[in-house]
């Protein structure tokens, strides 16, 4: 089994700095008294202060932790230590059966897993109920959008100009009255254009840019069941409507070797948006795996960019499908040898536009480019391929020395994100060494 993590990734998952600390200060082979792995699973057993060693154990595929020490941290120190030192000492470790306690463990929590997803399938819910706590939302939702058209209107009504005196606290305001309207996603939109006039130039262009796909939702909410069904759910989700993940589960997903490819974590009002980018190697199809987390809430740590793992997944309902959920996993997760992708900027853009065409309020493509070069033109990073099409890169995008370093001025395979605009590298594949940003 080839570890796919490093310290820097292991060390996030501790609870807190002191646990880190501990965690890196048990990572030394003689105060273990048994190092062991197979395929699955890796184990250990600590000579603690009891009487009794501690038992260590850790599921490499989510991972999962369990040690049978006293600690209420988790995962505890011992667990963080027997995990750096299998990647970085792997030779100190013997390829073994698990013993009882680590089968049992591990038969446990494939019942549990098991249990879960069949307490998923058989959930009822009163339809009555629903229908009525629908009606109710939809309601609400179109007084919210009915205001907001009149709002837009009269911003438009003063010219664009005008919107360059107002304070944030004009667009928090109109923001405000879009949440109470459960219009979640609509807020965030109206809230992100407050900037826009007061940042960089071409301010207009990406100000009505911004109003154009406002306005496009309105006008599809008002023709809602007139339209097609996975249009319909994506004006939903941009709305603020979220599909049931638990019902997402009883349907069948796609199976598939996928590649995890990049990584994305922001932080807005203590709210943490993580999006991992996935690529099916048969299917050949884009997958995005959204996860949120708020205040000290941890994130996902069980897909790892560069890994590539065999899963079942389940995409939400779009007229581009690409947000989906992970349903199964099987094995373990192994080192990917490539990335796979377009032969050039304009096949990107070609596959952009198409995808536009299908969700106009899509905010991040992500995009695979083979054969790019990283280049500095006036303070500004870019990439160009070998027919010279361009990108630039996102300005707060601080890596560029770097990305010129690692490719040598030669072409490299990069990954990452495309909004329109900007591209944001988040992996590159150079000499068969997979980095991520």
């Amino acid at each position: 089994m080839s570890t796919i993590w490093t310290q820097e990734q292991i060390l996030s998952l501790a609870p807190d700095a002191s646990s880190a600390k501990n965690g890196k200060s048990l990572a030394v082979r003689h105060k273990w008294l048994s190092l062991h792995y197979n395929e699955q699973a890796i184990w250990g057993e600590f000579q603690g202060s009891g009487k009794n060693p501690y038992r260590t154990q850790i599921d490499i595929a989510e991972p999962a932790f369990k040690c049978s020490c006293p600690s209420r941290k988790f995962p505890c120190k011992h667990a963080l230590g027997l995990f750096l030192m299998f990647a970085n000492t792997k030779d100190d470790f013997h390829n073994s059966t698990p013993p009882d306690w680590v089968k049992q463990w591990l038969d446990t929590r494939q019942q549990k897993q098991t249990q879960k997803q069949t307490a998923a399938s058989k959930k009822t819910v009163d339809p009555q109920a629903k229908v009525k706590r629908a009606e109710q939302r939809y309601n609400k939702v179109k007084t919210g959008m009915e205001d907001l058209e009149l709002w837009l209107r009269d911003l438009l009504r003063q010219g664009l100009a005008a919107s360059q005196a107002q304070s944030y606290s004009f667009w928090d305001t109109a923001a405000a009255r879009l949440v109470d309207a459960q219009a979640g996603g609509v807020a965030r939109l109206i809230k992100e254009m407050g900037s826009i006039p007061h940042t960089g130039t071409a301010w207009e262009e990406r100000l009505l840019s911004r109003l154009g796909r406002i306005y496009l939702l309105l006008e599809g909410f008002k023709r809602l069941e007139k339209l097609p069904t996975p249009l319909q759910a994506d004006i939903r989700s941009q709305i603020g409507w979220t599909q049931n993940q638990e019902e997402l589960l009883t349907k069948s997903g796609l199976e598939d070797k996928w590649l995890i490819l990049g990584q994305r974590i922001e932080e807005q009002d203590a709210l943490k948006t993580q999006r991992i980018w996935l690529w099916g190697t048969a299917t050949r199809k884009a997958a995005l795996i959204l996860n949120f987390a708020y205040g000290k809430q941890s994130l996902d740590v069980s897909l790892v960019p560069g890994s590539c793992i065999e899963a079942e997944l389940v995409f939400f309902d779009s007229a581009y499908p690409l947000r989906a959920i992970v349903k199964n996993r099987h094995g373990i997760p192994r080192l990917i040898q490539e990335i796979p992708g377009y032969s050039g900027i304009k096949e990107m853009m070609s596959v952009y536009a198409q995808a536009l065409s299908c969700h106009p309020w899509l905010d991040q493509f992500p995009a695979s480019i083979n054969g790019v070069i990283p280049f500095q033109q006036q303070d500004q990073w870019l990439i160009r391929d070998a027919a010279n099409h361009q990108l630039i890169l996102m300005p707060n995008f601080v890596q560029g020395w770097q990305l010129l370093a690692i490719s040598g001025g030669h072409s490299i395979d990069l990954f990452g994100e495309w909004n329109g605009e900007y591209f944001l590298p988040l992996s590159i594949l150079a000499e068969n060494t997979f980095l991520h940003f």
